[in-house]
């Protein structure tokens, strides 16, 4: 990639950040039509993007980032079922999860640069980080698929007990701001603390869709940009779904194959066999997430209905 390529791509991101935090700078509730044009705003520009790529680098890097694309913003559906919980465990008002949620998007196109360029780098110098990857994520798509309904308890989160411990806390929001004064002494909110526990949780997602991505392609220009531009869109897409998370009960299992998939991948790219092409790729990740939202519609069809309580006289 050209030297330019990197702070283009970066002020890119940093005006479109801005552009979304100057339109939603006050607290309010955000409704299913604002959230589905913001989402169809950010998938039209990662879609852009991916194009542009395409015909600047050519196919190969083309594909690799639509298929990192389309990793990441399966596995950012199932983020979404997280953050539903941990609004709802701390009872967090409608009016502040957007805010937490782009703060939450900021530090996850940190943290995830980082995990990119270390990962890529591990993978580049050490071949045989490319066993232990492999092997994460195919126990990790073991662990998605046939234990994915443990409860997840954020208090118990060591991230937000050890803020809780080091900082001192105000049990309560104050009008959606992070820190505040009591008594003299500056405090953080429990909103702070539900951004701490959105950004923990994140880090373990981005473990796995990192490693899943990296079974694609080592460009760490392809990979973040891919990245950039699926979490861009998480917070559009967390309003766009958090009603409708049940009629999507089957996803984790296209999740599980999906990681598992990858890291078979990643273990084949060291042997005789080699890397399997992109398209190859692609065309699974395709077919596995609508075959497993298909999966999913059919079956919140076909659930039964839950039966109307009935008066002591049996009548309805």
């Amino acid at each position: 990639m050209p030297a330019w390529a990197w702070p283009a791509l970066a002020i890119v991101i940093v005006i479109m950040l801005a552009v979304d935090l100057l339109l939603h700078r006050d607290n309010h509730v955000v409704g299913l039509r604002e959230a589905a044009l913001w989402s169809g705003i950010w998938v039209g520009a990662g879609l852009a993007f991916g194009v542009l790529l395409w015909w600047w680098q050519g196919s190969r890097s083309g594909t690799a980032y639509f298929a990192s694309y389309l990793i990441e913003k399966t596995l950012s559906i199932d983020n979404v079922f997280v953050f539903a919980l941990i609004f709802t465990y701390f009872a967090v008002p409608a009016a502040y999860q957007h805010k937490v949620l782009f703060w939450g998007v900021v530090g996850a196109l940190g943290f995830r640069l980082a995990f990119i360029f270390a990962g890529a780098e591990l993978l580049r110098t050490f071949f045989w980080t490319a066993y232990i990857f492999g092997a994460f994520l195919i126990y990790t798509g073991y662990q998605m698929g046939f234990k994915h309904d443990r409860k997840i308890q954020p208090e118990r989160n060591p991230v937000v007990r050890l803020v809780r411990r080091l900082l001192p806390t105000d049990a309560r929001y104050h009008d959606g701001r992070f820190v505040t004064r009591h008594d003299g002494r500056r405090r953080v909110t429990l909103l702070f603390v539900v951004l701490v526990a959105i950004e923990a949780s994140d880090l373990i997602f981005a473990v796995d869709s990192i490693a899943a991505i990296l079974a694609i392609t080592t460009d760490t220009f392809v990979l973040w940009s891919a990245n950039a531009f699926a979490i861009l869109g998480l917070r559009a897409l967390y309003f766009c779904l958090a009603g409708l998370l049940r009629r999507f009960s089957r996803l984790h299992y296209g999740l599980a194959v999906l990681l598992a998939f990858a890291g078979v991948k990643l273990i084949l790219a060291e042997t005789p066999i080699g890397k399997l092409p992109i398209w190859l790729t692609l065309s699974v990740i395709v077919v596995t997430i609508a075959a497993s939202i298909v999966w999913s519609l059919l079956a919140s069809r076909h659930a039964p209905r839950p039966v109307p309580p009935t008066n002591r006289d049996g009548r309805g």
